[in-house]
């Protein structure tokens, strides 16, 4: 079976220190929790940053400055920012860091009920995102929330717009969109075209099982603060690299090696 690359979704856009303490916000306390993150385990590292205030923002320069003490620290990790942003921002708040060149950057297949708000990416949105992700050479991780962005996202494809190797984000759980199961990420993995790899993330209590489900079916795993701040019920996670260090125990126990970000790279035809 493939090796498993484990990305950590360091911190997001929604998640607040009061939520958890240990969450990472500034540019300084993301480099290090993904340095970390990658000692456990990690070969991509999902990126939102936030301004200093704690707000969600798409500001290139804050990523190019995060990105920046990153690699200063040694990350060797695929560093994949975030074009979904927060529900509300326009696309051209939302494209600022792919014009930073990254190796990987997420591309949301459809519009979303995200709890009270909509998150909204119409087909005409994804087209000015995955041609500004061709221009610059970037592979797009495709997210996709319900089964319908699946389609969309291979629209997309057949309109000549993904000419790189295809790969998803299957993600299970947010209030309003696909629920987390079995049997769901059976149906969402059925349909993705034979020649592509997926990686799946569950939203709260979800992102546990929906990882050891993931293991044993080949595909690859998603945790982090994003979409998790708990280790147990009722017990905060320490960190990042605490949720990686659990999917490594697990995939170990279940025979998967865990792929190194050169590894990843090569799974993911990243040239």
């Amino acid at each position: 079976m493939e090796k498993l690359i484990i990305t950590a979704a360091i911190c997001g856009a929604e998640v607040t220190k009061e939520d958890n303490p240990n969450l990472p916000l500034a540019p300084e306390e993301l480099a290090e929790a993904a340095l970390e993150a990658e000692k456990a385990g990690a070969s991509i590292i999902h990126l939102h940053v936030r301004d200093q205030a704690g707000r969600p923002t798409q500001d290139k320069d804050v990523f190019a400055e995060t990105i920046k003490l990153m690699k200063e620290k040694g990350v060797k990790a695929i560093i994949q920012p975030s074009t979904g942003g927060a529900a509300g921002m326009s696309w051209e708040e939302r494209i600022q860091p792919v014009y930073l060149k990254p190796e990987m950057a997420t591309l949301d297949c459809g519009t979303t009920n995200f709890g009270d708000n909509i998150f909204v990416n119409d087909l005409p949105l994804m087209r000015n995102f995955a041609r500004e992700m061709d221009k610059y050479d970037i592979l797009p991780e495709l997210e996709c929330f319900e089964p319908g962005h699946i389609y969309s996202a291979l629209q997309l494809k057949k309109e000549g717009l993904l000419n790189k190797h295809l790969h998803f984000d299957l993600v299970l759980g947010v209030p309003g969109a696909i629920k987390a199961s079995l049997k769901n990420l059976l149906y969402l993995t059925e349909i993705l075209p034979e020649d592509a790899t997926w990686t799946a993330a569950g939203v709260g209590r979800h992102q546990l099982p929906v990882a050891l489900n993931t293991i044993v079916m080949g595909g690859h795993v998603r945790v982090g603060f994003e979409d998790n701040i708990y280790y147990k019920k009722n017990q905060l996670a320490n960190s990042n690299a605490q949720l990686v260090e659990r999917i490594v125990v697990l995939a170990n126990e279940l025979g998967r090696e865990i792929a190194k970000p050169d590894e990843a790279r090569e799974i993911l035809e990243i040239v």
